[in-house]
């Protein structure tokens, strides 16, 4: 890990793109570093070899981040002594308003039959004072072990933090793993899940389950659990199958298909996300893109891991941008929506 810690503090001074990452529940650390600052943008050249990074819509690049052109540095995972702070966040009415006024008018489109669910967020922005890039890495690690904790700079995009527990698509040769992901509450050991949430989870699985079955084989699903992700607990169905022989770019095949989810845009997806940009007023950026290797192996063109870019931050000067969201259905209460949004932002406050 000293290593990485050197150089993270070298490639950021010298601005040079890297991204540093640990998987969900491993205690080893990844750094792929580049050598220079060339943007590498793709579209649909899944075929390439190294850390992708790609946003919401197509407003913002889709950054690769290129093994031939990079350094990768393995380590081992540091333990540090830290205290994870519980705290009240101050509410600014205003934002408070405006938020809930958001989801009161995502509520009133479903129950005109617009869509049938929305996923609707916000950004939190933060004065941060002492910022130092390693340190809050490594918080995040001792934090949120089983989530995919990352920190990912370009000295053109930006620089960005996250601790995602949501894989967008692992696919290895032609066997691929992905997962229904919905539902939210503070961490207790017997969570009651309300029948809002048990509905909103089971419309995402069965909208993945529908769009993978035209192009895949022998799809298995496990049953919903709850799984906990740092503060927080979710519903979780974990879906696998094989893709069919005859798909072209099936990696590629498999994201365009998936992104952005139903857990991170909404049902249908095309009117949610629309939706979405019509009313949540900012720009999302890279928050609910995806993110991961993209075969790094070096053994086949087939071996990838793709992660869903939620709990994550952006981090400008003396400023941090947080990014909280729920999904919204005609269940949804305003008020109770802002307050999950608030826990979802002390994951990224309980580092600055």
């Amino acid at each position: 890990m000293k290593e990485i810690k050197e150089r993270l503090s070298t490639s950021y001074k010298n601005k040079n793109p890297f991204v540093v990452y640990n998987k969900p529940n491993s205690g080893e650390v990844f750094g792929l570093f580049q050598r220079n600052n060339q943007l590498h943008e793709i579209s649909n050249e899944f075929y390439k070899s190294g850390f992708v990074f790609a946003p919401f819509s197509s407003t913002e690049k889709t950054v690769l981040i290129p093994m031939k052109e990079s350094e990768f540095i393995q380590g081992s995972y540091e333990n540090i002594d830290i205290s994870a702070i519980d705290f009240e966040i101050t509410e600014d009415e205003l934002i408070k308003k405006i938020h809930e006024n958001l989801v009161k008018s995502g509520v009133e489109a479903i129950q005109k039959n617009r869509f049938q669910k929305v996923v609707l967020s916000r950004k939190e922005t933060v004065a941060i004072t002492d910022f130092d890039i390693y340190n809050t890495y490594n918080k995040l690690l001792q934090l949120y072990p089983n989530a995919f904790v990352y920190v990912w700079f370009h000295p053109n995009v930006g620089l960005w933090f996250g601790a995602t527990p949501e894989t967008l698509v692992r696919l290895e040769n032609q066997e691929f793993t992905t997962m229904s992901l919905a539902g939210t509450q503070s961490f207790s050991e017997h969570p009651k899940w309300t029948e809002k949430e048990k509905v909103e989870q089971q419309l995402v699985t069965d909208y993945i389950v529908e769009k993978l079955s035209r192009f895949s084989v022998d799809l298995k699903l496990t049953d919903a659990t709850t799984v906990k992700a740092g503060s927080l607990v979710h519903l979780q169905t974990t879906i696998k199958g094989r893709l069919d022989a005859s798909v072209d770019n099936g990696l590629y095949s498999l994201v365009e298909l998936l992104h952005p989810t139903p857990a991170v845009c909404g049902l249908p997806k095309e009117v949610a996300k629309e939706f979405i940009l019509m009313n949540e007023n900012y720009n999302r950026s890279y928050y609910t893109g995806y993110l991961g290797e993209l075969n790094m192996n070096g053994k086949n063109l087939n071996d990838s891991h793709l992660f869903v870019n939620l709990r994550c931050m952006e981090v400008e000067s003396s400023t941090a941008n947080i990014y909280v969201g729920g999904g919204i259905t005609d269940k949804s209460i305003p008020s109770k929506e802002w307050e999950e949004t608030k826990e979802k932002s002390k994951i990224m406050r309980k580092v600055l």
